[in-house]
């Protein structure tokens, strides 16, 4: 937090995530409660460069509209250090939702962007994050969320 730059267990040498969906984040760490996942975290980064990963991502999954065949797209898995895949999005009590919610897994030349040149700031919002949880117990009356909107997704996003 201090340095406002990734280090410590931070390794250079796997995928690494992006979800920017806040209620997913909180189904994934349990609100700060999962064995590893105590701390949350708000990274902010360029648009520009959050528009340039949307815009190189290969889809985790075969897409016949994107790929002429599953060894053309297993090729493109293979070559890109990008990532998207689609995720349920979950409400604030970790159920399933109809909607799906993106997360963009960076590896590579695209991962030591993100870390190196792309990242604005960290924020811990670990205290933010404890406080909401209290108000899951009390019918959500008191829930303060971040504003979430549908992101306008780039031209040639793999979206």
């Amino acid at each position: 937090m201090k340095h406002q730059r990734f280090g410590g267990e931070f390794s250079y040498n796997r995928m690494s995530w992006i979800k920017p969906n806040f209620l997913w984040m909180m189904f994934r760490a349990g609100w700060a409660t999962k064995e590893g996942q105590e701390r949350i975290l708000a990274v902010r980064l360029q648009r520009a460069f959050f528009d340039e990963v949307l815009r190189d991502a290969v889809p985790s999954s075969f897409d016949p509209a994107r790929h002429a065949s599953h060894d053309d797209w297993k090729t493109a898995v293979e070559h890109s250090d990008v990532r998207l895949q689609w995720d349920p999005d979950h409400d604030p009590l970790g159920r399933p939702l109809e909607r799906r919610a993106v997360q963009l897994g960076l590896r590579g030349r695209a991962l030591r962007r993100y870390g190196e040149e792309a990242l604005l700031g960290i924020d811990d919002i670990t205290p933010f994050v404890i406080a909401q949880r209290a108000h899951l117990r009390d019918g959500f009356a008191g829930l303060v969320m971040p504003r979430e909107r549908v992101y306008p997704m780039p031209a040639g996003a793999a979206g």
